[in-house]
């Protein structure tokens, strides 16, 4: 038997809405494989582990929770702060640092893990996972740059912070001479004449005179942040939100 041609089209509309949901994205996009340079969007180092999956798989289910945070993302210096809400009180804070990730693995999140949010402000971290692997700087910040700019299509005035790479040193995973330093020049650079966009030099903050990591700062594998080094990244950090007019929500009235 022919069905009408309406009733046809009735039917099609029911099954779809049924079916809709059964298709929705149910978790993050997963990694391409790290071989496939050109599955990969900008350039330099890729790095995947199993962790890294797992903690995206995690994020996902936060999704909705994190609505309209203020969205730090990058590598362990930035998933290794626990203490947010101590920080910076009334801030909704959503924690996207992933241990071992390079501005390249950020850069293939960062639609899903950070913009999907709708950020009320997104700190960056990243880098220092470039240098062991010997990056070009120029590379680093070419990505980083292209996530400011999607950032901006996404929402022309979210406030942006860029945090410079913090000073490190480790013997089995040395930076190539100068590295360091022209990256986060580079960094710098990014910051000038830039609405609503910060480069907080956060290596001159936790460096010892001399150039090295202090050990008030970071622990002694020579690159993570302690807790003390956390203090002083927030503190850091309050007056430029203040700055950026990223302040917690007024009270709701009763």
């Amino acid at each position: 038997m022919k069905i009408p041609s309406t009733l046809h089209t009735v039917l099609l509309s029911a099954l779809l809405s049924v079916a809709g949901p059964l298709f929705a994205q149910s978790g993050p996009t997963p990694y391409p494989d790290p071989k496939d340079e050109a599955a990969w969007p900008g350039v330099g180092p890729i790095r995947v582990g199993s962790w890294m999956t797992d903690n995206r798989a995690y994020s996902w289910t936060q999704r909705q929770k994190d609505q309209g945070a203020v969205v730090f993302v990058g590598d362990s210096l930035v998933g290794g702060w626990k203490n947010h809400g101590a920080a910076f009180p009334g801030l909704k804070i959503a924690n996207r640092g992933i241990g071992g990730d390079t501005s390249r693995g950020t850069l293939f999140r960062f639609q899903e893990d950070v913009l999907d949010l709708n950020p009320q402000a997104i700190v960056f971290c990243v880098g220092s996972n470039d240098l062991s692997a010997h990056a070009d700087p120029e590379d680093v910040v070419a990505n980083i740059s292209t996530m400011v700019n999607m950032a901006r299509t996404a929402n022309p005035a979210v406030p942006i912070v860029i945090c410079t790479i913090p000073p490190r040193n480790v013997p089995s995973a040395p930076t190539k001479p100068g590295a360091h330093q022209e990256l986060n020049t580079r960094l710098t650079g990014l910051g000038i004449g830039k609405e609503k966009l910060v480069v907080l030099d956060l290596f001159t903050a936790l460096a010892t005179p001399e150039g090295a990591p202090d050990p008030k700062y970071i622990g002694k594998d020579g690159i993570h942040i302690i807790p003390a080094g956390f203090e002083k990244w927030a503190g850091l950090l309050r007056p430029v939100f203040d700055s950026l007019g990223v302040v917690p929500p007024a009270p709701a009235k009763k």
